[in-house]
C-alpha cells in the first residue's frame, strides 16, 4: 500500500493517523503539487494505491482503511455531519490561504468575503459541538485535530476566541498517533 502526500497536509495527516491506528503496513511517498497534478485526477493529495485500488480523496481512503481493518468509518450520521463540517472549513480556509499567498487582496471580492463568513459561522458551530476530550477519537475528532494543527502551523485561525476548541486541541495533542504525525517544523 502506498500513500502519497505531504507532511503538512491535514488530509494526509488524517490518513497517516488511521494507518498508525490500524497498524497497516504502508509506504509514504512525499509528493509535491507538480507530482500530484500528474498522478491524481484531482491534482491534490492524498491519494492511495492499494493493489489495483486507486483512491483520490481522504475520506474514501480512510473508509477503505477502516473497513480493511474490520472497523467502520463515521458510524453515525452525527459523526459524518461533524466530519463534513470540518471538511467544509478545511477546504475554505485552505483555498483562502492559497489565494492570499498568491497575492490576491481578498477584502474587495464579495465571493471571498462570503467564504470568510463561512469560516466564522462554521467555527462557531464547531465550537458549540461536542468532541472527545480524550482518546478514543472518532474520525470527526481526528479531522478537527488535523485542521487545527494545520491552521495553527499556518497562522490562519485565532482559536483563542474558541475556548472549547482549544480545550479539545490540548487533549488531542497528547494522543500518540496525532503526535507521531505532526508536521516537521
Amino acid at each position: 500500500m502506498k500513500l502519497y502526500g505531504s507532511f503538512t497536509s491535514p488530509f494526509v495527516r488524517h490518513c497517516r493517523i488511521v494507518l498508525l491506528e490500524t497498524n497497516q503496513a504502508f509506504e509514504f511517498i512525499e509528493t509535491d503539487q507538480a507530482a500530484s497534478a500528474v498522478k491524481s485526477p484531482t491534482k491534490r493529495v492524498p491519494f492511495l494505491e492499494d493493489g489495483n485500488l486507486f483512491l483520490t480523496d481522504s475520506s474514501a481512503i480512510i473508509k477503505h482503511l477502516r473497513e480493511k481493518n474490520g472497523a467502520s468509518f463515521c458510524s453515525t450520521t452525527e459523526e459524518l455531519n461533524k466530519l463534513c463540517l470540518v471538511n467544509t472549513l478545511l477546504d475554505t480556509v485552505i483555498n483562502l490561504f492559497f489565494i492570499k499567498r498568491d497575492g490576491v487582496d481578498i477584502s474587495g471580492i464579495p465571493y471571498l468575503q462570503r467564504q470568510i463568513a463561512r469560516v466564522q459561522s462554521t467555527l462557531e458551530e464547531l465550537h458549540s459541538t461536542t468532541f472527545s476530550l480524550q482518546a478514543p477519537y472518532d474520525d470527526a475528532d481526528l479531522r478537527l485535530g488535523c485542521f487545527m494543527g494545520w491552521a495553527k502551523l499556518r497562522n490562519q485561525v485565532d482559536f483563542s476566541v474558541y475556548p472549547a476548541l482549544e480545550k479539545f486541541y490540548e487533549g488531542i495533542l497528547g494522543y500518540d498517533a496525532f503526535e507521531k504525525t505532526k508536521p516537521p517544523v
